[in-house]
């Protein structure tokens, strides 16, 4: 059997999620046994000041029986930033004319306003991942 053919036989089921930078796989496999358990992939692509660049991948194996506790943690910490801190984004990279505080060297704090213009932005698809 080909490598193909065993990528192939592996794909049962599959979704992908594009957040920015990263990219998640989430992909059904199946056990030698055939059973099946998921595969949660993160991909994050690093470019190099060369114009060359590589993926940084993080995988996690979720079996059938951590299903219930992993979904379990998962709505408690995901409640619990909710709950806390909102549903609006905090960071840098998502607000536009965030000001940034930097310190001078006298301990002093000066505001510089990082605008970005995301015109400049293309999308980018992994597909060829």
């Amino acid at each position: 059997m080909s490598e193909k053919d065993l990528l192939e036989k592996d794909e049962i089921f599959s979704k992908v999620l594009r957040a920015g930078r990263r990219t998640y796989f989430f992909d059904v496999r199946e056990t030698k046994a055939g059973d099946y358990y998921l595969t949660i992939t993160e991909s994050k692509k690093f470019t190099h000041d060369d114009g060359s660049f590589h993926y940084k991948k993080h995988k996690i194996y979720l079996y059938k029986e951590d299903f219930d506790a992993f979904k379990e943690i998962l709505d408690e910490t995901t409640n619990f930033i909710i709950d806390n801190k909102g549903e609006e984004v905090i960071s840098e990279r998502h607000q536009k004319n965030f000001k940034k505080e930097s310190f001078s060297s006298n301990g002093d704090s000066e505001s510089n306003v990082e605008e970005v213009n995301t015109e400049k932005f293309t999308d980018i698809s992994f597909d060829d991942i």
